[in-house]
């Protein structure tokens, strides 16, 4: 199953040159990893990502992550998972662009 993260532009970069990211400044505040399931993911960009264009859309296969990952409660009740490691740039199966269209962001194709 694939799971998904949106990074800003400069985080994406960070991780391309090291290899590894701790994630954005709300995941270090969390002390996790914030990833969305596919059926959640335009409701992450809408109410995170509202305004922003420079975004990166990455994909993980939540099977390679092993017992890092963790599905917990979050928004509306729903089960998000959350990785407790440092996300490595071997983990990402894909990135896109994420931009951002006059009805919202807009995602690839199949995927929404």
């Amino acid at each position: 199953m694939l799971i998904y993260k949106i990074f800003r532009r400069p985080e994406w970069d960070d991780m391309v040159a090291t290899g590894h990211s701790h994630g954005a400044p709300v995941d270090l505040a969390d002390g996790y990893i914030h990833f969305s399931t596919a059926g959640q993911v335009m409701e992450t960009a809408a109410k995170h990502f509202a305004q922003e264009s420079d975004l990166v859309l990455i994909a993980v296969d939540a099977n390679d992550l092993g017992a890092a990952l963790k599905w917990e409660v979050s928004r509306g009740g729903d089960l998000f998972p959350h990785l407790y490691r440092p996300l490595r740039r071997a983990d990402v199966r894909w990135d896109t662009s994420l931009p951002l269209g006059a009805a919202g962001h807009i995602f690839p194709k199949g995927l929404v």
